[in-house]
């Protein structure tokens, strides 16, 4: 596949408990090979809890809202027109600590397995449980 229009009507979208996860792009999507590109929006009070994904490095940009970024032990508030890099198997995670959603766009490189993405919770284990 040469390219792909994906429309905000069109999106595919995972509704979690701590928000929903928009796919722009991912293999079984647009045939990605290198890139997988997600909107996360976040509610308040609610986050992407510590977990790290083997194999493939992270950019996060804040859209809109206020967000909790931790990077292994390390914390920082981001507001939006900021961003954060994540390296390959990195433990971090972000968190909604304004009063509306926050948007923010992942890119992860290169696409794992069938899906492109890949995570291993880590947020039940120490330190991280710990942290907050």
């Amino acid at each position: 596949m040469q390219g792909k229009f994906i429309t905000a009507a069109n999106a595919e979208r995972d509704r979690l408990d701590w928000g929903v996860m928009g796919w722009l792009s991912r293999p079984q999507t647009t045939g990605a090979q290198q890139l997988v590109v997600i909107e996360v929006v976040l509610e308040p009070g609610f986050g992407h809890n510590f977990h790290k994904h083997p194999g493939q490095e992270e950019v996060i940009y804040v859209v809109e809202g206020s967000v909790e970024q931790w990077i292994e032990q390390q914390k920082q508030v981001l507001q939006a027109g900021d961003a954060v890099f994540i390296g390959a198997d990195v433990v971090h995670a972000s968190f909604n600590i304004s009063s509306s959603n926050a948007k923010l766009i992942a890119i992860l490189s290169p696409c794992v397995g069938a899906e492109g993405y890949q995570l291993v919770d880590v947020a039940a284990e120490a330190p991280w449980r710990d942290l907050r």
